[in-house]
């Protein structure tokens, strides 16, 4: 056990975390997430007793996003309904981003369900949550540490 560190981050994705490099993605994703599949060569973690809200909090409280580019933040956009249309897990998760100055909603780009899988493909790591509300995925894209290099 370490001080200071949330302790729904296993030492699995613990590793995962501190391998990836800047511009590196990782997905947190619902239940329902194809993640066998999608994830096929690289870390698919386990999450059961969590929801996508929960994981997201704790791997954001180590991870920084990418402030180089225009929407480090990803989502699986609701197919069934118009464009636009989120689910009740989105305005939240869009909405903690936003408070806990993560990314604001304008940072966070709906993508297209077969788009968002491509994305998924090039991911680091899929984290697979319990969460039960479909299109409860996130892809989140990480930045640097470190100080400006212009003054």
């Amino acid at each position: 056990m370490l001080k200071g560190l949330d302790p729904l981050l296993t030492p699995a994705l613990l590793k995962v975390l501190a391998e990836m490099g800047h511009g590196d993605e990782i997905v947190i994703a619902d239940a329902n997430f194809t993640a066998a599949s999608l994830g096929r060569g690289k870390p698919v973690l386990q999450l059961p007793g969590a929801g996508v809200e929960r994981a997201s909090q704790a791997v954001l409280s180590l991870l920084p996003l990418d402030a180089a580019v225009a929407q480090p933040v990803a989502f699986m956009q609701v197919s069934e309904y118009p464009p636009g249309t989120l689910s009740a897990l989105q305005r939240r998760m869009l909405a903690w981003l936003d408070e806990a100055g993560h990314a604001k909603p304008g940072q966070c780009e709906a993508t297209e369900r077969f788009a968002f899988y491509d994305r998924v493909r090039a991911a680091q790591a899929i984290v697979l949550t319990g969460e039960l509300q479909p299109y409860g995925n996130f892809l989140f894209k990480k930045g640097v540490i470190g100080e400006a290099l212009v003054p």
